[in-house]
Parts: structure tokens; C-alpha cells; sequence
């Protein structure tokens, strides 16, 4: 990602780990999994972004409103009829299909847009721009 910047991005995946998952579902509840993580690692002007097939899952409707109420900016990709999450975003980044599969590929490619978009617009170096290394 910062290859070629100065740039260096402070990225937090709240999905990884299943330790704090279970933790947060266990001792908090399930909806909160990701607005509990958000409450420590979440500052304003940060940038939310977060990926629901429906767009109406309880806890990532949850971490938008966590994030809307404290200066966080969000992203969200949906599919289906996009849910809440397309409605209360800053930013719907929605699939207009019916088929899981089809939903998922097309996020793992805007998510792989989004990383190079970010990168290209924090190189130091123009001549890098689109240049691959081997």
C-alpha cells in the first residue's frame, strides 16, 4: 500500500480476530462486536468501511451509527436491496445483484480499487504511477 509514499495508513480489520470477537459477543453482545472495537481504536476524520451482502446485519448498522456519532466518515457496500447500511452511509457503495457470489467478488475488487486509488494519490513519485515491479 505505501510503497513509493510516505504515507502510512493505520488500518484495523475488526474482523479478525475471533479472540475479541467472542470476548465483545460474550461479555457485551453480538451487535456491538464492531462499535466496541471502534470505541478504542476509532478517532474523528477516520474513515469507516464495512461490508454486508444484505447491508442490514445488527452489528455493522451498529458500527455506522457508532461511527456517524463520533466523527467517523463511512463506506459501506452492500448488495441485495443494500439494507440500512446503503441508507445512513456517507458513502453506498452498493452491488445491484441477487447472488451472494456475485456480491462478494465485485467488494473484493472496489476494496482492491480503494487500496490503489489511496496509494496512487499519496505517491511522492509520479513515475510510478501504474508501474509494476517483478
Amino acid at each position: 500500500m505505501r510503497t513509493g509514499t510516505k504515507f502510512a495508513p493505520n488500518v484495523h480489520s475488526l474482523s479478525t480476530n475471533v479472540e475479541i470477537i467472542t470476548a465483545i459477543a460474550n461479555d457485551v453482545s453480538f451487535e456491538d462486536v464492531f462499535s466496541f472495537q471502534l470505541s478504542s481504536h476509532a478517532r474523528p476524520g477516520d474513515v469507516l468501511i464495512t461490508i454486508s451482502s444484505s447491508g442490514g446485519s445488527p452489528n455493522i448498522i451498529s458500527a455506522i451509527e457508532w461511527a456517524r456519532n463520533n466523527g467517523v466518515r463511512t463506506i459501506a457496500m452492500s448488495g441485495f436491496s443494500g439494507g440500512k447500511s446503503r441508507k445512513i452511509s456517507d458513502i453506498s457503495l452498493h452491488v445491484e445483484a441477487e447472488n451472494y457470489g456475485v456480491i462478494e467478488d465485485v467488494h473484493q475488487s472496489l476494496m482492491h480499487i480503494l487500496a490503489q486509488y489511496v496509494r496512487q494519490m499519496k505517491l511522492t513519485n509520479r513515475d510510478l504511477l501504474g508501474s509494476v515491479k517483478f
